[in-house]
């Protein structure tokens, strides 16, 4: 790539070409981006920032918060109440949604997010990241916002991302035309592009998933690791390699560069929960950026897009990267 394409450049030739991003969404993912930039600064300081530990309190999950858990929300919810592009915002650490102070005439979009995902690995100083979705508000709020607006399908999100802070920082977007990953140039200061058309290939031999949970397993889901264990000398004639990060940005990155399955399935420690991972704040946004690049993305049974939300915190399983592999673990669920 010769010429540096910056992030704001990216998407007003997006806004003026295709008019696929009207200018306030195009504004909302450069706020974003900026409280991104932000956020990854408190992560590289680390304990010279006196960002690390646990701040001895609990998210709504019933979840210990990380101090960096705290900033990273903080900093998302203050960047993003002074645009006037936004009626409110949800984050995965708050127990219901914030609305937007009523300086501005009230914006058409609604913000999700999971301000730190992979919050075990802060302090060990492996890769997390944040993960955001973007919802238009429905036509009939009669003026006003409420939880009920945000309980959209994801096959609805308008925009959805993630920034990951690893060796590098690097902004992962999608408007629905295709994936796109800018790093962020510390010198420039701004995100510059460095692939578009992101593409997962359909094939793979790699898988995610904690395998230390293989006794709590579902059948179809220990079927399906099995035949990969097994080798070349098993059903799938091929071996097979397992990655796990337990930071669902790491893990789904790397499916997005290389291709890769990522399973967070359904288990019988919880019979009760249908998940783990929350299905607004990280498989909604997840499941579209995988689609956008060729990928598949399920519940084990149907697509994750297509699911009617009936709570803000709603969990689900997950089964999403490489399509003819989610295609299989899917297949066998519903066999």
């Amino acid at each position: 790539m010769s010429a540096k394409i910056s992030l704001t450049r990216y998407l007003v030739e997006q806004q003026r070409v295709d008019g696929r991003i009207p200018s306030d969404l195009r504004l909302l993912i450069e706020v974003v981006a900026r409280a991104c930039k932000a956020i990854s600064h408190s992560v590289e300081k680390g304990a010279l920032g006196g960002v690390l530990g646990s701040a001895d309190k609990e998210n709504v999950q019933g979840e210990v918060q990380k101090k960096l858990d705290i900033i990273a929300n903080e900093v998302l919810i203050e960047a993003n109440e002074w645009g006037g592009h936004l009626a409110a915002m949800a984050s995965e650490e708050m127990d219901t949604i914030h609305l937007v102070p009523n300086r501005y005439p009230q914006g058409e979009y609604l913000l999700l997010f999971d301000p730190l995902d992979g919050s075990s690995n802060i302090d060990v100083n492996v890769s997390i990241g944040t993960i955001f979705s973007v919802l238009k508000k429905p036509e009939a709020t009669n003026g006003g916002v409420s939880e009920a607006d945000f309980l959209q399908s994801g096959n609805k999100q308008v925009a959805a991302g993630y920034c990951i802070y690893g060796p590098q920082t690097t902004l992962v977007l999608t408007v629905g035309d295709g994936v796109a990953m800018f790093t962020l140039d510390r010198e420039q200061g701004s995100f510059v592009l460095t692939e578009e058309h992101v593409k997962i290939p359909a094939d793979t031999k790699e898988f995610a998933i904690n395998m230390s949970n293989m006794r709590h397993w579902d059948a179809p889901v220990k079927r399906y690791i099995d035949e990969c264990l097994a080798g070349k000398e098993g059903p799938r004639g091929k071996d097979f390699n397992m990655r796990w990060v337990a930071s669902m940005v790491a893990d789904v990155h790397r499916i997005l560069t290389r291709g890769g399955i990522f399973m967070y399935p359904w288990d019988k420690r919880e019979p009760d929960k249908p998940g783990k991972l929350r299905l607004m704040y990280e498989a909604n946004p997840m499941s579209w950026l995988v689609e956008q690049a060729g990928g598949a993305a399920t519940d084990g049974r149907q697509r994750i897009l297509d699911i009617q939300p009936g709570k803000l915190h709603q969990r689900v399983s997950v089964v999403l990267g490489s399509k003819n592999e989610v295609e299989r673990v899917t297949g066998y669920h519903l066999s």
